[in-house]
């Protein structure tokens, strides 16, 4: 094991500062290269985490794709962007790749920003090709010459706009080639129809028999070059066999499959089909992990986002025993109250371990649905579900339950149905950046009527609030952030919460702190601080972004003066406004100071360090506290 991970063998690698410089190197040396890259990967993101599988699955096809093509001038749009970081290193990203995912490091993801090889900012999957038809047709209006390249995983096709795209291109028939890199995995297992339909291309016997058979005599009728004569008479012989392929029925001519860890094969495939005209799809067969044993031998989840781990043996940095996540709280509550509860079902979109469903999914399999890279369908299924009396909970993240906003206002909340939301990773999520960041969730559900939105400071809370959500006659969503909550065990008695009531963890006469969330810690650490300085302040756990305590908020209103709101998300139509907006009605003449995520963009980078920077810490409340008194 050792002698494998031999990081000091970068001789090649270490010879490419761009694209131009991979092409001086001999075809038959681009094997060693692989293994250098696959070393250089898997280095890197044992120390800083990230994602391990996808990328390593990734590494042939990256170095064929700018062997072939010419990048920056030929445009290579990667979906979702971690599948990327061979990419990066062929770019000029070499020397600087230990600083991925670090704060002023280079993004996990891909960033036009970083690098002029970055031809489309992707974090959220299944837009490649959207982008990569967009760009073709700038390319044909503006009359200019270059190839584009949109390369999108088996996952990602489980998305709807994914095939909105295919079907627009197909009718255009622009040039453009869709290399689909096939691992059968997304995070966890594909599931679904398409799944069943890319193995059965793979796998289907007598069409690759037959081609195998008559690939020496399609040669001497043809010839070496004639490419599209050949490629007529293989879809000839694939019509005896089997019928057009679905990307065939789209418009697209369809090459493939191919071992997708091949490198002559894909230089090959990619040389043949570069010039060809019209909208193509290149099918290649990778396997996620490749090449490190303990990602290969991985097929659930272990390997696709990971925090720091041991090369030699695969695991995680040893640590102290530390709370639960809420996410792991969130398992647990799930499936402590679906235990007396037969009509709760539950929902994620291609996230059964990321969103704390495994448990779930094993102790009550018929009540389990994974609907794929499908946010849109998922709110929708609960939705069909609600209206025949089931209580979907619909587990999502934060960043992507944004694609499913027009879902949640017309097929949820219009006819006030009985749906939750968990919605996870709510507010900063640190390395993954400003594409994952769960910051905009308590703004675009605010301003829709009938959402209940609730959010709690520990794993107690959290279940009580789950179970307040799936009795509760309306929609209603349970917001919690990445990272560990207070405690280790969540209770196994769940209580029904009164909705839109807070709770007064300390009272004050001076200021008012109005936290959401796990904020209170920091606003009672912060209270300890201002008592120091003789500052009598009030800390209220809000508990509900919607409805507020009216009661609460305007007694402490009128009696200290002065309110400090707090949230992990936007201060842009966030909790603090909603208590704005409440004082303005109150017209109380309250000085207010709202503390949150910025309007703009935030970086990645360490969670508490971000944390920090936005404000959201002990130490800054208290001074923004005394700023306020001082006004």
């Amino acid at each position: 094991m050792k002698e494998e991970f031999n990081y000091s063998d970068t001789v090649l690698l270490d010879s490419i500062s761009s694209p131009q410089d991979l092409k001086k190197i001999p075809r038959n040396h681009l094997k060693f290269l692989a293994r250098e890259i696959r070393h250089k990967i898997i280095d890197t993101v044992s120390k800083t985490g990230g994602h391990l599988g996808s990328p390593l699955g990734c590494v042939e096809l990256a170095i064929a794709l700018h062997y072939v093509f010419e990048s920056p001038c030929d445009k290579i749009i990667w979906d979702v962007g971690h599948q990327a970081y061979a990419h990066k290193i062929l770019t000029g990203r070499n020397n600087v790749f230990h600083t991925l995912r670090q704060y002023k490091g280079i993004s996990g993801f891909i960033k036009p920003e970083e690098s002029v090889h970055d031809a489309f900012g992707v974090g959220h999957s299944s837009t490649s090709i959207s982008a990569a038809l967009g760009m073709a047709i700038a390319r044909d209006l503006k009359k200019e010459n270059h190839k584009i390249i949109a390369v999108i995983g088996d996952g990602a096709l489980t998305a709807g706009m994914a095939y909105e795209a295919l079907n627009h291109a197909g009718h255009l028939q622009k040039n453009m080639i869709v290399i689909l890199n096939d691992n059968k995995m997304s995070i966890n297992p594909n599931v679904g129809a398409l799944s069943k339909y890319l193995r059965r291309l793979v796998v289907y016997p007598e069409y690759h028999a037959l081609r195998k058979k008559t690939k020496t005599w399609m040669l001497k009728i043809v010839g070496e070059g004639a490419v599209e004569q050949t490629y007529r008479l293989q879809k000839t012989l694939k019509k005896i066999v089997m019928p057009l392929t679905l990307f065939e029925e789209f418009g697209f001519r369809y090459f493939g499959p191919i071992d997708g860890h091949n490198i002559n094969d894909l230089i090959n495939a990619l040389e043949n089909i570069k010039n060809l005209e019209g909208p193509l799809l290149l099918h290649v067969i990778t396997e996620k992990g490749k090449g490190y044993n303990f990602a290969e031998r991985d097929k659930e989840t272990k390997f696709h986002g990971v925090s720091p781990f041991n090369v030699s043996n695969g695991k995680s940095e040893a640590a102290e025993r530390k709370p639960l996540t809420f996410t792991e709280a969130f398992s647990e509550a799930i499936c402590n109250i679906s235990e007396e509860d037969p009509d709760i079902v539950a929902i994620t979109p291609a996230m059964k371990s990321g969103s704390g469903l495994t448990e779930f999914s094993k102790r009550f399999p018929e009540r389990f649905f994974d609907v794929g890279i499908a946010e849109q369908h998922a709110v929708s299924l609960a939705a069909g579900m609600a209206i025949r009396g089931l209580k979907p909970v619909c587990s999502l993240y934060s960043t992507f339950f944004q694609r499913a906003y027009d879902q949640f206002v017309h097929d949820v909340c219009i006819q006030n149905l009985n749906v939750a939301f968990a919605v996870d990773r709510a507010g900063l999520v640190g390395e993954d950046g400003p594409t994952h960041h769960g910051t905009f969730d308590i703004a675009f559900m605010r301003s829709v009527p009938n959402i209940t939105i609730m959010a709690p400071k520990d794993e107690n809370e959290l279940q009580d609030m789950l179970y307040t959500a799936v009795n509760h006659k309306g929609p209603a969503a349970v917001r919690f952030p990445r990272g560990h909550t207070n405690g280790y065990k969540v209770l196994e008695n769940a209580k029904r919460m009164k909705i839109g009531k807070s709770e007064v963890l300390r009272k004050g006469k001076d200021i008012a702190i109005l936290s959401l969330g796990p904020l209170v810690g920091e606003a009672l650490k912060a209270s300890e601080e201002l008592d120091k300085k003789g500052i009598d302040a009030a800390v209220i756990n809000a508990r509900f972004a919607k409805p507020l305590d009216e009661d609460i908020i305007i007694h402490y209103a009128k009696k200290t003066k002065n309110i400090i709101t707090l949230e992990e998300g936007t201060i842009s139509g966030g909790f603090g406004a909603g208590v704005l907006e409440l004082l303005e009605d109150y017209n109380s003449g309250i000085k207010a100071k709202r503390i949150g995520i910025p309007d703009k963009f935030i970086e990645h980078g360490n969670l508490s360090l971000l944390r920090k920077k936005v404000g959201l810490n002990a130490s800054n409340i208290a001074k923004e506290s005394l700023k306020l008194l001082e006004k």
